[in-house]
C-alpha cells in the first residue's frame, strides 16, 4: 500500500533545507485520511523544531486536486455502524484532523500550499492556515457540507466570519465552487500563479537567500512570490465573488434565516452560477442551514482554537443525531441524491433539537490543551 504521504528535502542555496510534503492519494482526490493526518502532523512537528528546516511546501499529488476533502466514507461508516451514539471513531478522527489545521495556522514556519485543482472541504481546512496559499487557473474550491448535512467545519467559522461583506454567508449556505481568483478575493489564497509553475517554483525556492529567522524568510517568500504573481495574473479568470459583491450582499442580507432563504426561493437569474448556488441550498439539510446561521452570526468573536472547539462539538452531534449519516448515504453511498433530511423545511427544524447539537458531549474536552501558542 501506497504511503499516505510522501517526504522529501530540498538543500537550497543558502545552505538550509525545504521540506516538501505530498499527500499521496490520487486515486482517492487525496482525501485527507486519518493516516495521512497522523503521517503529516508527525512531519510537522519534526520540521518545526529542526533549525535547517526553513520552509515547507505542502502538495497533492497528481494535477486533479490538491485535497478534495476528508474521509468522509470512513466517518460515515463508524456513525452508521451506532446510530444515534457518540462514537469514539467518530470523535477522535474530527480531534486529529482539527488539531493539524490548528497545528498549521500556529506553524512557526512558512508553510507554502500548492492548491491547484480540487480543493474542498478538509482540503481547505489545510489550506486556510498556510501562510502563503497559492492557487492556479485550474483551482476550484468550496465548502460544499450543506449537501451532505455536516457544516463548513475544519475552521470554518473563523475564515468565513472574515470574508468581505456576505460572501462567507453565500459560500456557506450554497457550497457555491470558487475558482482561484475568487479565493484570493476573500483571503483564502494569497497569491494567483500558472498551474505549469509547480517544478519550477520549488527550483527557484531553493535558490532564494533564506534566513534563520522566520519572519525574515516570510517576507523573503512574499516578496518572491508577489513577482510571480505579477507574471501570471493574465491566465487567471476573472472572480465572480468580486464581480458579483452587491448582488450577493443583498441576497444574502437579512436578520433571520427564513427571510434570507425566502429571497433564494424567489430567485431567478440569467445567471447560471447563482441559481446552482440557489439549488443546491434549496436541497440541503435544514439543520445545517440553521447551524451555518448561529455559526456566521453568533459565533465571531471566537479565537481560533474556541473555534476549533466549538466545531469538534457540532461535528460529533451532526454524526450523532443530525443529518450527515442520510446526506453521505444519498451522495456518497447510494448516489440517489435524494436525502430524506430529518426535516423537510426550515421552519419545522425543532429547536430542542438544535439545542443539543449545541451541547458539548464532552466532560473533559477532547482539544481543551489548544493553546494561543500553538503545538
Amino acid at each position: 500500500m501506497n504511503e499516505p504521504v510522501l517526504y522529501r528535502t530540498l538543500a537550497t542555496e543558502s545552505g538550509h533545507q525545504i521540506g516538501v510534503a505530498t499527500l499521496n492519494q490520487a486515486a482517492s482526490l487525496n482525501a485527507l485520511s486519518l493516516a495521512m493526518v497522523d503521517s503529516l502532523s508527525a512531519q510537522l512537528a519534526a520540521w518545526a523544531k529542526d533549525d535547517n528546516i526553513v520552509c515547507v511546501w505542502l502538495e497533492g499529488e497528481g494535477d486533479r486536486a490538491f485535497c478534495a476533502g476528508g474521509d468522509i466514507r470512513a466517518i460515515y461508516e463508524a456513525a452508521k455502524a451506532r446510530p444515534r451514539e457518540l462514537t469514539e471513531a467518530v470523535t477522535d478522527f474530527f480531534t486529529r484532523e482539527y488539531r493539524l489545521d490548528h497545528q498549521i495556522h500556529r506553524f512557526p514556519k512558512p508553510i507554502v500550499l500548492w492548491g491547484s485543482g480540487i480543493v474542498m472541504g478538509g482540503g481547505l481546512g489545510l489550506m486556510a492556515g498556510a501562510s502563503h496559499r497559492l492557487v492556479t487557473e485550474t483551482s476550484r474550491i468550496a465548502m460544499p457540507e450543506i449537501t451532505i448535512g455536516l457544516f463548513p467545519d475544519v475552521g470554518g467559522t473563523w475564515f468565513l466570519n472574515r470574508m468581505p461583506g456576505h460572501c462567507g454567508r453565500f459560500l456557506a449556505l450554497t457550497a457555491y465552487n470558487m475558482n482561484g481568483s475568487d479565493a484570493r478575493y476573500v483571503g483564502l489564497a494569497d497569491h494567483c500563479v500558472s498551474s505549469e509553475r509547480r517544478s519550477a517554483l520549488l527550483d527557484a525556492l531553493t535558490t532564494l537567500g533564506w534566513h534563520n529567522d522566520s519572519t525574515s524568510n516570510q517576507d523573503l517568500l512574499s516578496s518572491y512570490l508577489r513577482g510571480v504573481e505579477e507574471q501570471d495574473m493574465a491566465i487567471m479568470p476573472p472572480s465572480t465573488l468580486h464581480d458579483h459583491q452587491g448582488e450577493i450582499d443583498d441576497l444574502m442580507a437579512g436578520d433571520t434565516l427564513i427571510e434570507v432563504a425566502e429571497k433564494l426561493r424567489n430567485l431567478e437569474s440569467e445567471l447560471k452560477w447563482l441559481n446552482r448556488a440557489r439549488d443546491s441550498f434549496l436541497a440541503g439539510s435544514p439543520i445545517t442551514a440553521h447551524l451555518i446561521w448561529y455559526q456566521l452570526n453568533a459565533c465571531e468573536g471566537l479565537t481560533l482554537e474556541q473555534v476549533f472547539q466549538q466545531e469538534l462539538v457540532w461535528a460529533v452531534r451532526l454524526a450523532q443525531q443530525g443529518d450527515f449519516v442520510e446526506g453521505v448515504r444519498a451522495l456518497l453511498i447510494d448516489k440517489d441524491r435524494n436525502p430524506q433530511w430529518r426535516f423537510t423545511e426550515l421552519g419545522e427544524v425543532d429547536q430542542a433539537v438544535m439545542a443539543e447539537i449545541h451541547r458539548s458531549p464532552f466532560s473533559t474536552h477532547p482539544l481543551a490543551t489548544l493553546s494561543e501558542e500553538g503545538q
